[in-house]
């Protein structure tokens, strides 16, 4: 099997991960452990797929790939299939954001000290999850694509995460839209920020939803002026 192609949000969680053992949670065609293990930002991988078609598919493409003494193929949800601290590195990607919440709060014990996720939708319900349970944020990228992908690396350490810390930073707009990605203030999270504005503006009104996000996104969008 050749070196397999990765899109583009794939490339940056590929780029986000080093390990000496990774499991990719939801993994369906497993080319994103392959690519890990060919370039050596990995030693070893285990997939872990629920669903039958895409568990087959992962097999399939590890052994095309001739890589079974590299990576294990393992049947099962989210991490219920892993041994607590058998890997120091994980990766959940292409699933809406509560769903990888959901994952996360599931894996107890079993969750490493890295983790890089992608969810599909706005991240809060991850970086509220990461805060509440001792994860920092080291590191985000936001992808253009059908919609802006987020992609976040979050490793366990001790004491509050330092990012959010800045006084200037309202905290639902951190949550919303990403500290890191506030500060360096890309093309692509000014035309997300940019869209909300012109989707929410119509909706809101005093004591509904709309209202509150549309006033984070207005705070995200003071941030990103020059």
């Amino acid at each position: 099997m050749k070196t397999p192609t990765l899109d583009a949000r794939l490339e940056a969680v590929l780029a986000l991960i080093r390990a000496e053992a990774h499991a990719d949670i939801g993994s369906d065609h497993a080319k994103l452990p392959i690519r890990l293990i060919q370039s050596g930002r990995a030693g070893r991988c285990v997939v872990v797929e629920l669903n039958p078609g895409p568990l087959e598919l992962a097999r399939r493409n590890v052994t095309r790939a001739r890589l079974e003494g590299h990576i294990e193929v393992r049947a099962g949800d989210g991490f219920a299939p892993l041994a607590p601290g058998e890997v120091d590195s994980a990766s959940v990607s292409g699933m809406g954001a509560g769903t990888v919440a959901g994952i996360l709060r599931r894996a107890g014990e079993r969750l490493p000290p890295a983790l890089v996720v992608q969810p599909n939708d706005s991240p809060w319900p991850v970086r509220v999850w990461a805060r509440e349970q001792g994860y920092h944020l080291a590191a985000e990228r936001l992808i253009p694509g059908y919609w802006p992908y987020p992609v976040l690396r979050l490793e366990r350490r001790d004491g509050p995460d330092p990012v959010y810390a800045d006084a200037g930073l309202p905290l639902n707009a951190a949550l919303r839209y990403g500290p890191h990605l506030l500060r360096e203030g890309s093309g692509v999270l000014r035309g997300q920020v940019q869209a909300d504005l012109t989707r929410l503006t119509p909706l809101a009104a005093p004591g509904r939803t709309a209202q509150t996000e549309l006033e984070t996104a207005r705070a995200a969008w003071d941030l990103l002026q020059p």
